[in-house]
């Protein structure tokens, strides 16, 4: 018997079944599905079953077909609890026979957390449609699924299109002339649901989108008006039965200041445009009948200039005719102003000026040497005079 089990043959058989119970193996690691999801809370502690398996019996756990585990205790009837499982805890959990490889159990696991209340919020573009839409309080880190729907005044409910992705429902056709509104939204996720109430009163939410296509036109011949024109929002419906108000404001290009206009209908026109000034206008609606509901947004800034008269050229005359071909205009007007000639004419002030200024220097001298000589000939024909006398007293007998 150990001679046949040594032979080659029985060799050969032996390694081949080895390989394949190898690459069997390695295809069962590699193919492997998740028979369940499990679903756990952050940071806590999470108990993962392995399936059938009995008490005593050896098992062999693995996390995305790697032993490396997270933190955790393997519990006598193969069970594998992971301690406060934090995010990288999640994945393809395995559970293995110990002595025989054989896969007993598999499963995938997802951390989050419950969900919470919604913050939930309407809008009414027309009286025909309401779209709701939420925010969650709690990120969960896990797929949810919403459902929706909205009461009046009576006890019948009314679905509500959910659209799960973008996180809002819609009510193509609501019971406008009910007050209130109440609109129920749960929340369902692998850890739980949660249903959030909200009630409303949709009269005062009504809200239209702007105008569209607003159009500021000049008015020919007239420095100071503009025609302004617009359509309705197309969320708005074309019956007579929903009025709109419009409200219009204009100012001049830098100004703090509005003006304001309203109308029921387009086009309107603009009478008190400050003339030759860009212009800013603007236009929004409201339900004129609702007198609850809200003004929509402003529509897009429309800048224009109130229209101008062109201003005439002056016509060349006769008795000075312009010939674009004739040289001698320029030729006289450049003699006539160029530099040296201007600097000739300073030069010529100059010497006046200077001319001016010694006849004024001359004329001062002469009149201090007149006074000069006038003092002198006084003193001296009074110094003669007591001379004179001098000699009479000595002529005289004593």
């Amino acid at each position: 018997m150990p001679g046949r089990l040594s032979s080659p043959a029985c060799l050969t058989v032996i390694c081949f079944l080895s390989c394949w119970l190898w690459l069997t193996g390695a295809q069962v690691h590699t193919d492997e599905v998740a028979d369940t999801a499990q679903y756990g809370r952050l940071d806590s502690d999470i108990t993962l079953n392995c399936g059938n398996a009995q008490d005593g019996t050896p098992v062999l756990w693995l996390l995305n077909h790697s032993s490396a585990l997270p933190p955790h205790r393997l519990s006598s009837n193969g069970s594998l609890l992971l301690l406060a499982a934090a995010p990288s805890a999640q994945g393809l959990y395995s559970c293995y026979h110990g002595h025989r490889h054989a896969l007993l159990h598999s499963l995938t696991l997802r951390l989050g957390h419950p969900p919470g209340l919604l913050s939930i919020s309407c809008q009414v573009p027309n009286h025909t449609h309401v779209r709701c839409s939420w925010v969650d309080s709690v990120t969960t880190f896990l797929p949810a699924v919403y459902n929706a729907s909205l009461r009046g005044n009576g006890p019948d409910w009314t679905p509500c299109i959910v659209d799960s992705a973008h996180k809002h429902c819609d009510v193509p056709w609501l019971a406008f002339w009910q007050t209130v509104h109440t609109l129920g939204v749960t929340e369902t996720n692998g850890l739980g649901s949660q249903t959030t109430w909200g009630r409303f009163k949709f009269s005062e939410l009504l809200r239209p989108n702007p105008p569209e296509g607003v159009l500021v036109r000049q008015v020919e011949g007239h420095a100071t008006r503009l025609a302004v024109s617009w359509s309705l929002p197309t969320s708005w419906p074309r019956y007579d039965g929903f009025p709109l108000l419009f409200h219009i404001r204009y100012r001049p290009q830098g100004s703090m200041y509005w003006s304001e206009y309203y109308s029921e209908h387009s086009p309107v026109e603009i009478l008190d445009a400050l003339a030759g000034h860009l212009h800013q206008v603007q236009v929004r609606a409201r339900d004129e009948l609702d007198s609850e509901s809200q003004w929509s947004e402003w529509s897009p800034l429309v800048v224009v200039r109130p229209w101008e008269a062109a201003t005439p050229e002056a016509p060349p005359t006769d008795d000075d005719p312009f010939d674009p071909f004739d040289g001698r205009a320029e030729t006289s007007t450049a003699k006539s102003h160029t530099p040296g000639s201007e600097e000739d004419e300073g030069s010529l002030g100059l010497l006046v000026l200077l001319g001016i200024f010694s006849l004024v220097v001359l004329a001062t001298v002469l009149s201090l040497v007149f006074v000069v000589w006038s003092r002198q000939r006084r003193r001296h024909h009074v110094t003669m005079q007591e001379l004179a006398s001098v000699v009479k007293m000595k002529a005289m007998p004593i």
